[in-house]
C-alpha cells in the first residue's frame, strides 16, 4: 500500500501561511493529570491569543474522543493510539498556519516524544500542567477519581495508570501556586518570540 502513495507538493506552504497570517504556528502541547486544569488553560490562552489576532484552534481530549476517537478505550495501546492521531491532525493544523493548542492527558513520555517528533521539535512547546493527584481528587471535576476509588472505571491516570511527568517541559505551571490570570501570562510571555514571523 505505501508505495502506492505519494506525497503531493503544493505551491502555498506553511511558511506562506505564517508570513500571510503575520506569526508563525506551532503547536502548545498541555500535559497533566485529570482535573489539573490543562483545558481550562488552555482555553484562557486561546482567547488572549484570539484577542491578539492570532489565528488558533484547540485540541481537547473529551471532544476528540466524541468524534474522531471515539472507537479508542483507555487501554495503554489505546492510548497511544489516540495520541498518534492526535499527533498527525495537529500537524496538519500546524501546518495550515494555525497555533495549536492540545489539552490531553497524555501520561507516557514516549507518546509526547512521538508528537514532539511528528510536528518537528521546533514547532513543540510541552506546557506541564503540575498538579497533585490530591489536589484533582479534590476538584474532581468530571467525577472520575471517585468512580475510579470505587473500581467502576480502570486504567485511570493516577490510580491505576501510570503518569510519567514531563522532566523537562518548556514550560511549567504550578496550578496550587499560579492562578489561571498568571499562568496565562506565564504561557505568552514564554511563547512571544516563536510567534514572531
Amino acid at each position: 500500500m505505501e508505495k502506492n502513495v505519494v506525497k503531493h507538493h503544493y505551491k502555498v506552504c506553511k511558511e506562506e501561511r505564517n508570513k500571510s497570517n503575520g506569526h508563525n504556528s506551532f503547536l502548545l502541547w498541555f500535559t497533566g493529570l485529570s482535573g489539573s486544569g490543562k483545558s481550562t488553560i488552555a482555553n484562557a490562552v486561546e482567547q488572549r491569543l484570539h484577542d491578539s489576532g492570532i489565528k488558533t484552534y484547540v485540541l481537547d481530549g473529551d471532544n476528540i474522543r466524541r468524534g474522531i476517537n471515539s472507537d479508542l478505550s483507555f487501554s495503554p495501546e489505546d492510548r497511544s493510539e489516540n495520541i498518534r492521531r492526535i499527533a498527525e491532525i495537529a500537524n496538519l493544523l500546524v501546518d495550515a498556519g494555525l497555533v495549536v493548542l492540545a489539552a490531553f492527558v497524555s501520561p507516557y513520555k514516549k507518546d509526547r516524544e512521538f508528537i514532539a517528533k511528528t510536528v518537528q521539535v521546533d514547532n513543540f512547546v510541552e506546557v506541564y500542567i503540575s498538579t497533585s493527584l490530591e489536589e484533582c481528587e479534590r476538584r474532581d471535576v468530571k467525577g472520575l477519581y471517585k468512580k475510579a476509588r470505587e473500581g467502576k472505571i480502570g486504567n485511570m491516570t493516577g490510580i491505576s495508570a501510570p503518569y510519567e511527568a514531563p522532566e523537562n517541559p518548556d514550560i511549567e505551571i504550578r496550578t496550587e501556586e499560579e492562578s489561571i490570570p498568571e499562568a496565562v501570562e506565564k504561557i505568552i510571555n514564554a511563547i512571544k518570540n516563536k510567534l514572531e514571523s
